[in-house]
């Protein structure tokens, strides 16, 4: 089956190409093995096997076997380096704002929307600018203030963050912002 390369970051044969290859990047010296690759990226573990020896011929990734579970870490170089904020920059906006708004209080789901969400999609377009996020429950705001700046200094874009409640999302409205962001695909944290 042929995939398309992402518009997100199109010199990648496809998403999952380059989300193993940033979850193995951004989380150095972390080593990670092939089973939770394959788990947190909802590809096959053959997939992951092969998207690793590639990127270990490469130079960008290294691992070793300890048993029969085979660990995986980003090497160290400078064009690991270089990709791993290229990655970041572009598929990283899903776990960073997964990791920064986990402990903001009142925050009962997350769900990236807008250009970010499309692309990552497969909508072609331009490249995303800012991030649009919509927190879903009563956040403190102070908190949520401070996740919205740490993201922000992680991924190098802007963090647009709207509040709802849980109820603005689940019941039936007339919202137009509500009705234009179900019909473009949008992204649940």
């Amino acid at each position: 089956m042929k995939t398309l390369s992402p518009p997100l970051l199109p010199i990648f044969r496809s998403r999952a190409q380059a989300e193993i290859l940033g979850l193995v990047l951004w989380s150095a010296p972390t080593e990670r093995s092939l089973t939770e690759l394959a788990q947190r990226t909802g590809v096959s573990l053959a997939t992951v096997q092969r998207e690793v020896e590639r990127s270990e011929q490469a130079g960008l990734v290294v691992s070793r076997r300890v048993g029969n579970v085979r660990l995986v870490k980003s090497a160290e170089s400078r064009d690991a380096e270089l990709l791993a904020e290229l990655l970041l920059r572009s598929f990283g906006p899903k776990q960073v704002i997964a990791e920064e708004f986990a402990h903001v209080k009142g925050i009962e789901q997350i769900i990236i929307f807008g250009s970010w969400a499309a692309r990552y999609a497969g909508v072609v377009g331009l490249a995303p600018n800012d991030i649009d996020v919509l927190i879903l429950g009563k956040p403190n705001y102070s908190q949520l203030s401070e996740a919205c700046a740490r993201a922000q200094g992680r991924i190098g874009k802007q963090i647009n963050a709207i509040d709802r409640g849980m109820s603005w999302w689940t019941n039936k409205s007339t919202d137009p912002l509500k009705k234009e962001m179900k019909r473009r695909p949008y992204l649940t944290i």
